[in-house]
């Protein structure tokens, strides 16, 4: 058999070798030329790009919280100020087995129940990120202790902190408020306002009062620090620095001794004291009692604490000063007065005849005076002097709701005064259309009577009382209630001057206002209804004292305080200027469950008076009292 050989085309061979090697080596050339043009692209064109992802790598940018502005007094007594102090903090995000975590932590630094609860309410209002306190205020002991241990513990670590702290505790709470944790309504209200990158590295925010008012102010602004960190995280070195800027320095009209004289005066009774200065509309004290103390909440109030204060009968977190609404009683009649002699119902030498009740006409309802008897006749004088209900029971019969609150609305009542804290209530002074807004009722005559006397559908507020107080210690001149006198700005050391504000001029005939002014004087003197509170004064004070119902008192039925649980008696009353030829300081009292206003919140305003004007610092007893008149 023969084989066959196949005879090989090398030059065939040859070329498909090199078409091969051609192909190989442009497939390698693009591939070459693809990577040179990615490697300029990268290293040129997008060259800054990369850099700044790099050096972001190996720099750090580390926010620098500024100090909070102080807070102090017409007299530079600190109410409000900032010390450092250690904090041990968790980073949740950061640690795996965070209740292991904790419990091995409290081996070196004493971590109670109760920083415990506020480090979980913590966390359940934050986000894993975020750095949260389980122990503040660490001492020099605990914060070496940790430190040598430290490696053991990724995600914790000590840092040193500015707390706020509030020297007078309760005493200041009213007006001051206080600072607390930044929640998520809070960041929303900053993301609002475009402050997110100053709130960088800040954890507190103003809740209440001025702490909440003037929150951009206080609270400076942000510096940062450039710093270079290995690969570890740790800081190498600081490459720049923006400082901070402290908080503005925020000085009130308030006078914190006279605060103290105020609240003391109080004793254990409940209720609301508003002083101004009715020459600028200055608060010069601002008490509610009781009160509660700030310091509680700046790091988060523990959940005992909080119980006990939100639980308590006596109600400490109502600002009753700002948010307290009260019946005025009979502070309301000097105001009543006025509307009747200026719209012409009644002259100052109108008289009455008070049989100890008052009738609408073609109704046998008995409108009780405080007097049983009554006063006999009656002119406006003596209807502020010895506080005749029946005369004014009378009075807004004849003016009818609608022109009483149109006149009276010039006082301040029914509407918010523009004090500048957030919070205040507006009050009610009635009227035909707000009763057929609230109750979908329409008005009778029976509801205008009580109204005369600051009964019925009238409620104020403490600030509101003191307010309309001032304008008539201003002979009709109103000026904006206000607490801020001025600001300190901490970077120029300029200081803006608040100041007054006149809002407007109550339109009234000034000899109407001499009238009503002096039957005021004489509430004070032997025959009125507060003789004990103006007895020995080297001034003259110009009142008006005030009961006000808590409950109904059936007809023919006496009110016999002893015979009442506590807490439903009457609430006294008194508003009072002095001295009352040239007004400094304008004041309404009132006390819950107090009785009688001369008897009660009288002496209270007594003690107030006597230190502003003569720096006299006598205590005056508050005793008890089964008192029900004005």
């Amino acid at each position: 058999m023969i084989r066959k050989v196949e005879i090989k085309d090398h030059q065939r061979e040859m070329q498909a070798f090199r078409l091969r090697l051609g192909l190989s080596a442009g497939f390698i050339l693009f591939f070459f030329f693809l990577l040179l043009f990615r490697f300029s692209y990268l290293q040129i064109i997008q060259h800054e790009h990369y850099k700044t992802l790099a050096e972001n790598n190996r720099i750090s940018i580390s926010p620098i919280t500024p100090n909070r502005g102080v807070i102090v007094d017409r007299n530079g007594v600190v109410l409000a100020r900032n010390y450092a102090a250690y904090t041990l903090e968790i980073t949740p995000g950061k640690v795996k087995h965070l209740r292991e975590t904790i419990k091995r932590l409290s081996k070196y630094v004493e971590i109670t129940a109760s920083d415990r609860k506020r480090f979980k309410r913590l966390l359940e209002d934050s986000h894993g990120f975020e750095s949260l306190p389980i122990r503040s205020r660490l001492s020099d002991e605990e914060v070496a202790r940790f430190a040598v241990n430290s490696f053991r513990f990724p995600g914790v670590s000590i840092r040193a902190k500015l707390f706020r702290q509030y020297p007078d505790g309760a005493l200041t709470s009213p007006f001051l408020g206080y600072i607390g944790r930044i929640n998520d309504s809070d960041l929303e209200k900053i993301d609002d306002s475009g402050q997110t990158a100053n709130y960088r590295g800040t954890d507190y925010i103003g809740k209440m009062g001025i702490e909440q008012s003037f929150e951009k102010e206080l609270h400076g602004t942000t510096g940062f620090d450039q710093v270079e960190i290995d690969s570890s995280g740790r800081e190498v070195r600081v490459l720049s620095r923006t400082p901070p800027v402290s908080g503005d320095t925020i000085k009130l009209t308030i006078d914190s001794r006279l605060q103290q004289i105020a609240e003391k005066a109080f004793g254990d009774y409940r209720g609301a004291l508003v002083a101004i200065d009715p020459e600028s509309g200055g608060i010069l004290a601002f008490v509610s009692k009781p009160g509660f103390d700030p310091n509680l909440f700046v790091e988060g109030i523990d959940s005992q604490a909080w119980q006990s204060l939100n639980n308590s009968p006596d109600k400490p977190l109502v600002n009753r000063a700002l948010r307290g609404a009260y019946p005025p009683g009979s502070t309301f009649k000097p105001f009543m007065a006025l509307a009747g002699l200026q719209l012409k119902a009644r002259s100052p030498t109108d008289t009455i005849y008070d049989p100890g009740y008052f009738t609408l006409p073609g109704k046998t309802h008995h409108y009780r005076d405080w007097k049983a008897g009554g006063h006999g006749m009656v002119d406006l004088h003596k209807s502020i002097v010895v506080s005749c209900d029946t005369y004014y029971y009378g009075l807004a019969n004849i003016l009818g709701i609608d022109k009483i609150h149109d006149f009276i609305s010039q006082f301040g009542f029914g509407k918010k005064t523009g004090v500048d804290i957030a919070g205040e209530l507006p009050g009610v002074l009635p009227s035909t259309q707000w009763k057929e807004k609230r109750y979908k009722q329409k008005w009778f005559a029976g509801d205008t009577v009580p109204v005369g006397i600051g009964q019925g559908y009238d409620l104020v507020t403490p600030l509101q009382l003191a307010f309309a107080t001032s304008i008539l210690a201003g002979n009709g001149t109103a000026y904006r209630p206000h607490f801020v006198e001025s600001i300190v700005n901490s970077k120029t050391g300029r200081t803006s001057k608040l100041g007054s504000s006149f809002l407007y001029k109550v339109d009234i005939d000034p000899a109407y206002l001499a009238d009503v002014r002096s039957a005021m004087v004489d509430v004070t003197k032997p025959g009125g209804t507060a003789p004990t509170v103006g007895a020995g004064a080297s001034y003259e004070i110009a009142a008006k004292t005030g009961t006000a119902q808590v409950i109904g008192i059936k007809q023919g039925e006496k009110y016999v305080a002893s015979r009442i649980q506590e807490r439903y008696r009457d609430h006294a009353l008194f508003i009072a200027y002095a001295p009352a030829d040239h007004p400094k300081i304008a004041l309404a009292v009132i006390v819950e469950n107090g009785g009688h206003g001369g008897s009660t919140a009288g002496p209270i305003a007594r003690q107030v008076m006597d230190y502003y004007l003569l720096g006299k610092e006598e205590n005056i007893s508050l005793e008890k009292t089964d008192e029900s008149h004005d």
